[in-house]
């Protein structure tokens, strides 16, 4: 394999089209790692979470000059405050997070990727911190292995859980066989209670666009949900200016690639819920939800994600995942915890380059070992 150094955001434009189809072959295959995604996230750098970053993606051709791997890095200060590569879309916003590249490629993959970021012209950093890693993903064995050929040392931690929903054929089987019994009366129930009482319910989606008045609808319509979510106290302040640039950018781009799905709960009129979804790889990806408590009594959230399920079983997509956390309704509804990983391999510095006290302090670092991912 050939490597490469890109340090320029051109790179996810220059090589949009390679990239994206190289996502589609390798095997974390999720909507966070498509040009499109990478691109919103960098502009903004995560919505202000890295305001000091140099990017630093690195590619991978074969002999035939095929794209087979890439590393899309940036340097940083980690959040213990070492110089660190990180991947793009770490680490709030971004769920799932990976290095694309097929699984028969990993090992060659990360070989070469140690060895490239050891050149001359390669950022200084200590420690590579990858978050997000999927159980299933073969870079945490493969770049762990590569670590170890060079003496360097890796260590893994379990981070949040992602409940997932496994849809099954139709959505009696679903309530049936995959919620239990209190909460399969309880979602009835509302559903009944918002479309049999005296307020009118009604739902719809956005989807992309193409064309100048679609296109306004989109971000008139992607303006609402970000100020909707400004109701939630925690999500008020989680909606800094930066990161309200962020939501735009990321909704707008997840329109234009056709991706983005934008559900909105209306009673008698006015907008009472929403959830925000990616609609990709034959899977529902929840990435956030609003709800305005002048209408808690209908429960809208509930609803309206009563309604989202049917339509995804409907449309026969696999999966419905919420995504990273533990809130309790997404175990109501039915979904099982997947787990996702901080991958961290701490580079072996000249003693010299260390100092005395950090020197101490690598020498002490040891590795955690832990079995190869279920295949």
């Amino acid at each position: 394999m050939e490597f490469e150094l890109h340090r320029e955001a051109a790179v996810f434009t220059r090589l949009h089209d390679e990239w994206n189809a190289l996502v589609e072959r390798c095997a974390t295959q999720v909507l966070f790692l498509r040009a499109e995604y990478q691109a919103a996230w960098w502009s903004e750098r995560g919505g202000g979470e890295w305001p000091q970053a140099e990017l630093a993606v690195v590619t991978a051709r074969d002999e035939a000059g095929a794209l087979v791997g890439i590393a899309p890095l940036f340097r940083a200060a980690n959040r213990e405050g070492r110089p660190a590569l990180l991947l793009v879309g770490s680490i709030e916003i971004s769920d799932y997070l990976d290095f694309i590249v097929a699984r028969q490629h990993a090992a060659e993959f990360c070989t070469g990727l140690l060895a490239r970021l050891t050149a001359a012209d390669a950022p200084e950093w200590e420690v590579l911190d990858l978050y997000n890693l999927p159980a299933a993903s073969p870079t945490r064995a493969a770049l762990a292995q590569a670590a170890a050929q060079r003496g360097w040392s890796a260590s893994e931690q379990l981070l949040q859980p992602v409940p997932v929903i496994h849809l099954p054929g139709d959505w009696d089987t679903y309530l049936t066989t995959m919620v239990e019994k209190k909460e399969r009366q309880e979602i009835r129930r509302k559903l009944r209670r918002a479309e049999g009482g005296d307020d009118k319910v009604t739902w719809y989606m956005v989807t992309g666009h193409s064309g100048q008045d679609r296109g306004r609808v989109l971000a008139e319509e992607a303006e609402a949900f970000i100020e909707m979510m400004g109701h939630n106290p925690e999500k008020a302040a989680f909606l800094t200016p930066a990161m309200r640039a962020q939501m735009r950018a990321v909704t707008l781009a997840m329109g234009r690639a056709g991706w983005l799905r934008l559900a909105f709960l209306e009673v008698n009129g006015e907008r009472a819920a929403a959830y925000l979804m990616f609609d990709y790889a034959n899977r529902l990806w929840i990435y956030n939800s609003a709800i305005d408590p002048r209408f808690n009594a209908l429960s809208p959230g509930w609803v309206l994600l009563g309604y989202l399920l049917a339509w995804a079983i409907e449309h026969q997509r696999a999966a419905f995942d919420f995504l990273r956390g533990d809130e309790d309704y997404k175990f109501r509804f039915g979904a099982v915890a997947e787990k996702i990983y901080r991958l961290q391999i701490a580079r072996a510095l000249p003693l010299e380059a260390l100092g005395g006290e950090a020197a101490c302090m690598m020498n002490e670092f040891e590795a955690d070992f832990f079995p190869p991912p279920v295949r």
